[in-house]
């Protein structure tokens, strides 16, 4: 059997000595909450197999069971080749929902709070001679409302716009040697009025006068630079002049070498780490060159006004739900929606795994980065959607296609946001929380209503083309709407001239296959479709006052049949036409 989804899941800090610990786990559920009592992490209990990265709900697991079990134990031997020997064995996780204990060898080596960010661990000072044993125990608490877990439900049977869980691993597992002095993280800045990036990098291991970092930097196959930075301390910043490097500088300005929907230009890195001549680290990344920015409330890309064309994405797939059947799943997602004429997508209530980000920086795809969130609040469930969107910001900050950050979602667990002051310090502080680790970006506090402070004015609205286009005349009939009878400022707070966005809108079902469902209004055919799109997007299109839109959405999801696309990825009309309207402007 071949092992599922054995790319290298960190595409932007890339080595390539490693070893991918998908496929067949041992597997059990823990519905009497007994295995710690009897040590399973010692003497694990014979029965199931799952197939990892793929949560037991879902049918690429091998078990397909639905129903909710609050906790799951893993495990797996693991071979450490002889060439590592020597080496610091790292432990990585793509992602595990929701709370994870992780054994090596009977030892508890590292625990972890958050379904969807990755985390490792350093497991060398737990390992033995031979096999190795990996123990892995997972609470997924079905009905604590406060958990960031976004579209999943709490109840069994999914309906209306939830769906089935998703418990346990979901991303890929995998083990790689390092030397004791190491990288540990880079971040990329870019600066395309200066003409300059910056790399920000963490050192971990002992300094040493001789140690230095090697950074050769490519474009379409010429080195543009090649610098050797000594290195004294652990953190460490360094900007490189790219626009001054080109030996071609006939479009030095623009899309030549910028990074954009229509020009997804790349850099390619090698970073060497080293001690004197030796060589204790190689890592290969990427970045790209571009610019977000709102000057005067016009939202630009690169310097020059975008018109944001793009669709809502929810990420799941009916053979694995969060998870991806394979990395072409991923990339086909993108391509299918650039081929209707979508310059990115709005990833709606998921944290989405890195490969996918890396195709979107490929082939050019705007993203906004969201947060999966509670349903309720609580100071117990700011402070986990606090603490996770750190990681997430922090995981996914160089990448290009991310130009927008989004932690809130229509009042999700800050249900009372509209006039309750803490719930507003709470939106508040998710604001100022991701602009003090990201000043790049645009941020808002609750997209679609009930905005505190945000830099983009985003509304959710799925009324008719004659209701919006009314709506939608002037700033000031946009800003004071009620769409879901929510206020588009929360009390206290105001609209301060930024970008208004419709990011949800349309949400037009058509049953195109067996699926059975519901949708925000129906339509019966494929030309149906299409000309209720026509309707009320060219509605948006000739708005005075509106900069882009998030149309609902890509494809269908279990029981909503709003997309454009089945479940399993169908057209449901001919692209073609979806894109000649969506390209009007």
């Amino acid at each position: 059997m071949s092992v599922p989804r054995n790319e290298y899941p960190r595409p932007q800090f890339v080595r390539n000595e490693w070893l991918n610990l998908n496929g067949q786990w041992d597997f059990s559920f823990d519905d009497e909450n007994k295995g710690l009592t009897e040590k399973w992490y010692v003497n694990f209990p014979s029965g199931k197999k799952i197939n990892v990265p793929f949560a037991y709900q879902t049918k690429l697991s091998g078990l397909n069971d639905p129903s909710f079990h609050d906790v799951v134990w893993y495990r797996r031997g693991l071979e450490i080749p002889e060439n590592w020997a020597g080496k610091q064995i790292i432990l990585h996780f793509g992602a595990v929902d929701y709370r994870a204990w992780v054994y090596v060898n009977g030892e508890l080596a590292t625990f972890h709070e958050g379904g969807n960010v990755s985390f490792s661990t350093n497991i060398t000072h737990l390992l033995k001679e031979g096999e190795q044993e990996i123990t892995v125990r997972v609470e997924d608490p079905s009905q604590d409302v406060t958990i960031p877990r976004g579209k999943q439900y709490w109840h069994e049977k999914s309906e209306s716009i939830f769906y089935t869980r998703t418990t346990g691993i979901w991303q890929t597992v995998w083990v790689e040697p390092i030397e004791t002095t190491s990288l540990t993280s880079i971040r990329w800045t870019p600066d395309i009025d200066r003409g300059d990036i910056e790399l920000e990098f963490d050192v971990e291991g002992k300094m040493s006068d001789n140690l230095s970092l090697q950074v050769d930097i490519s474009f379409n196959g010429q080195n543009i630079v090649s610098d050797l930075v000594g290195i004294r301390e652990t953190y460490n910043k360094r900007s490189f002049n790219l626009r001054n490097r080109f030996t071609d500088r006939s479009n030095i300005h623009g899309p030549g070498w910028y990074w954009s929907p229509e020009h997804p230009n790349l850099f390619d890195v090698k970073l060497t780490l080293k001690s004197g001549e030796a060589v204790l680290d190689e890592i290969e990344s990427y970045f790209g060159m571009r610019k977000v920015s709102i000057e005067n409330g016009i939202f630009m890309l690169n310097n020059m006004p975008y018109y944001q064309k793009l669709v809502l994405d929810q990420g799941y797939f009916p053979e694995g739900l969060l998870t991806a059947p394979t990395d072409e799943d991923l990339k086909n997602d993108i391509v299918l929606a650039k081929e209707m004429g979508f310059n990115g997508a709005r990833k709606h209530q998921k944290v989405e795994d890195p490969r996918f980000l890396y195709w979107a920086d490929k082939l050019g795809y705007l993203v906004w980065g969201e947060m999966a969130n509670a349903s309720e609040y609580s100071e117990e469930a700011a402070r986990r959607l606090a603490t996770e969107w750190f990681e997430v910001v922090k995981r996914d900050y160089s990448h290009p296609s991310i130009i927008v950050w989004l932690p809130l979602n229509e009042s999700w667990g800050i249900s009372r946001v509209a006039f309750d002051k803490q719930q507003q310090a709470h939106a508040t502080s998710m604001y100022w929380q991701t602009k003090s680790i990201d000043q790049t970006r645009p941020v808002l506090s609750n997209d679609g209503w009930e905005h505190t402070i945000s830099d983009i004015c985003g509304i959710h609205n799925y009324r008719t083309p004659e209701e919006m286009e009314k709506a939608y005349a002037s700033v000031e009939s946009a800003i004071s709407t009620t769409p879901a009878n929510r206020v588009i400022y929360a009390d206290g707070f105001s609209y301060r001239g930024e970008p208004i966005l419709i990011t949800e809108y349309g949400g037009i079902a058509y049953k195109a296959d067996d699926a059975e469902g519901w949708g925000y209004s129906a339509v019966k055919s494929a030309d149906d479709l299409v000309n209720e799109y026509r309707k009320v997007t060219e509605v948006l299109f000739n708005s005075p006052v509106i900069q882009g839109f998030c149309y609902t959405q890509l494809t269908d999801v279990e029981q909503e049949i709003n997309g454009l696309l089945t479940y399993d990825r169908k057209p449901k009309c001919e692209l073609s036409k979806i894109k000649e309207i969506n390209e009007r402007k």
